[in-house]
């Protein structure tokens, strides 16, 4: 009896629940969002970002040499699994206020970007987990990476869309 009356910690909103992570923790997910795993939002251990549709290209990078293949969960799946506001009827296509709205990507060196939602719908970007099949070390990027398809379109290596792509990613917070 003892044991049912401790409370759970990490459960404090309960608009939709996530699984929780069984490994260690690689990203933080918080903001205006409505699918909840732990206080202040959704935390996500590798398995659970690899349980999510895989998408994959291949691109070259502006910090990389040659080509490489990389994979991961497209960013409007992700953003939707963690029930972005709007995103419930999507099809594809942003809807309600998602395309208004932007994210703040923060990286573990203390660099943060602003993203707005509406590129995750107009561009293919990816949380990139793996590169040519294998997880992405720290030292090269990793072990998470904003990534847009750079190779398929020549807008995207613009300093501004460059700046959007975030490496070493640890926290996304919806605005």
């Amino acid at each position: 009896m003892l044991a049912l009356s401790i409370p759970v910690t990490g459960h404090a909103r309960t608009d939709a629940s996530l699984d929780m992570p069984e490994g260690p923790v690689i990203l933080t997910i918080s903001g205006d969002i409505t699918h909840f795993n732990a206080t202040q939002g959704a935390r996500f251990d590798r398995d659970m970002l690899q349980a999510l549709p895989q998408h994959s290209f291949e691109t070259g990078t502006p910090w990389t040499e040659g080509s490489s293949t990389y994979s991961g969960p497209l960013m409007r799946t992700l953003l939707e699994h963690v029930g972005l506001p709007g995103s419930e009827n999507s099809s594809g296509n942003s809807s309600g206020n998602s395309s208004e709205n932007s994210v703040y990507v923060s990286a573990l060196n203390g660099f943060e970007a602003e993203i707005p939602i509406s590129d995750f719908y107009e561009y293919d970007v990816i949380l990139a987990l793996e590169r040519n099949g294998q997880s992405i070390p720290i030292r090269e990027y990793g072990p998470l990476w904003v990534l847009y398809p750079f190779s398929q379109d020549e807008a995207l290596l613009s300093e501004k869309m460059r700046f959007r792509a975030v490496w070493q990613v640890m926290q996304i917070n919806v605005r």
